[in-house]
């Protein structure tokens, strides 16, 4: 990490940066929580801190280990006041199994996020800050605002305990929909791929929220019907009814190679049968890398 001095950040040259800092810093929050979905949720709270930080006028020397630096103690922040890891861990123990019928395709993920759960957060954020993003020992406690000792040590206990995780962590299953939700999520998906968005529409609870990620957010029918317009002008997806991470959701194929996996995916959320969250991440894509989806059949 080189070190320069430190100098003002605009927000506008912040915001500029952002779209480019965003993907790392994302792989950063969602190995600390183990989600790709909270990791993009601690994205969100750590650029809003940084934001208010550059307005206070703090001065910036290395824009993405400051971002990372917040986005860590955002992380930390998070884990304690929720008591998260011993939750989440008890969630992945007894997981059931799907019947092949329900699920036709199911995601590799060869750098699952999981195992991570498995270490304190001072062993966890060090070993993904060395041996994820390859950062010294020097830096790792830069950014952590650790001692070189501590961390060396947190190394050496977290690549042991992630070792021996990953060995035994057994095979993760999400839980699986219900004959009513499968239903649902196969409708929207036709409904979207044959372009009937006035269809879609009507199915909009009257407070629906709309988060395209990393572009815009919308509320109510008028607003997010707006959403649909943009995306009948666009012909670089197929959707496929499935889930991420055990939630309903949209996977956005490639029309033109759909074996290959999700480019992108869409997380909705329906009450009473009325859908009253869309969260879209066609402009976070890089969310899918770690994701554990599933498609269903």
């Amino acid at each position: 990490m080189t070190t320069a001095s430190k100098e003002s950040v605009t927000r506008a040259a912040f915001e500029q940066a952002l779209p480019a800092l965003r993907p790392d810093i994302h792989r950063y929050c969602a190995r600390m929580m183990g989600s790709v979905i909270d990791g993009e949720d601690i994205l969100q709270i750590a650029c809003m801190k940084a934001f208010e930080a550059l307005e206070r006028g703090d001065q910036v020397d290395n824009l993405r280990a400051w971002l990372l630096r917040i986005a860590h103690n955002t992380a930390l922040d998070s884990l304690r006041a929720r008591k998260r890891e011993a939750a989440m861990l008890d969630e992945t123990t007894n997981m059931p199994s799907l019947e092949a019928a329900q699920m036709a395709m199911r995601s590799d993920v060869r750098d699952s996020l999981r195992p991570f759960l498995a270490l304190p957060p001072s062993q966890r954020s060090s070993v993904i800050f060395r041996d994820v993003f390859g950062y010294t020992a020097s830096e790792v406690a830069d950014l952590t605002g650790a001692s070189v000792a501590s961390v060396k040590a947190a190394l050496h206990r977290g690549r042991a305990a992630l070792k021996q995780s990953r060995a035994k962590a057994p095979e993760q299953v999400a839980a699986p929909l219900s004959a009513e939700e499968r239903g649902r999520l196969s409708s929207y998906a036709e409904h979207f791929n044959a372009r009937d968005f006035d269809r879609l529409r009507d199915m909009l609870a009257a407070e629906v929220r709309l988060d395209l990620v990393s572009r815009a957010e919308a509320h109510g029918r008028k607003g997010v019907g707006n959403y649909y317009s943009n995306y009948d002008r666009v012909y670089d997806w197929l959707m496929k009814p499935g889930q991420v991470e055990g939630r309903p959701a949209m996977l956005a194929f490639d029309p033109e190679d759909s074996a290959s996996g999700p480019a992108y995916f869409i997380l909705l959320e329906f009450s009473a049968g009325e859908l009253h969250l869309i969260r879209d991440f066609r402009y976070a894509r890089y969310a899918m890398a770690g994701a554990e989806w599933q498609r269903l059949g």
